[in-house]
């Protein structure tokens, strides 16, 4: 495990290397960290002063909204080489955070202090290109998001849910219960369960107790 994540960890740098200017890899190598969250840890939740900005280096990372009466809305993942715009945004206004941010699975990311952003912004253009990529890349999700919610009915959102969280583990086995479906989708458990058993009857998953397995079939680009 250790020896796969220095590998992943020289990989994240090989992309910073390719990306930003010589100058900023040194100050990233030199005032960053490398950090590990196990699988459902939470790394930023709502309300908590943003800290650090991550850059995942192995892993991906659920960037969720939850309303007063604890309703989640998933808004996007973070993968490999990959980072959260609300933490851009919360670092660079020092506001708490609107969002809650979890480990889907262990997750090791580099984290770079707040204080960093502003100065870097003005010091490095590759980096304030990357910081305005990542905003447009999460933004354009988002809009996804709302497009499936009013354009949508739920068993497109559904299947749409199931290949983006594969993706995003790259596993067709999705480790969730049908109430965490539910949750994530706004929804009730009966309408999830309801909709799971129709997709098994028609060859497309597998189902299990807590547990859904995609079929090749499922998985083809739509």
């Amino acid at each position: 495990m250790l020896e796969n994540s220095n590998k992943q960890l020289q990989s994240l740098y090989t992309f910073f290397q390719e990306e930003f200017e010589k100058e900023l890899v040194e100050e990233l190598e030199k005032l960053s960290q490398l950090k590990t969250v196990e699988e459902g840890q939470t790394l930023v939740d709502i309300g908590q002063q943003v800290s650090f900005i991550p850059l995942i280096v192995s892993g991906s990372i659920k960037v969720s909204r939850v309303d007063d009466n604890g309703n989640e809305l998933l808004l996007y993942y973070i993968q490999a080489n990959e980072s959260c715009a609300m933490s851009f945004t919360c670092c660079m206004q020092q506001f708490p955070s609107e969002i809650r941010a979890v480990a889907e699975e262990q997750t090791d990311f580099i984290a770079i202090p707040n204080e960093l952003m502003d100065s870097w912004m003005m010091k490095y253009p590759t980096w304030k290109s990357f910081a305005m990529k990542t905003i447009k890349l999460r933004f354009n999700e988002m809009l996804r998001t709302i497009d499936q919610i009013a354009f949508q009915k739920l068993d497109e959102r559904l299947a749409n849910y199931l290949r983006m969280k594969a993706k995003a583990t790259q596993s067709s086995l999705i480790n969730h219960s049908h109430e965490q479906i539910a949750q994530e989708l706004a929804t009730s458990r009966v309408v999830i369960s309801r909709l799971l058993k129709k997709l098994e009857n028609d060859g497309q998953v597998l189902l299990y107790r807590n547990q859904i397995k995609l079929r090749p079939q499922f998985l083809q680009p739509q």
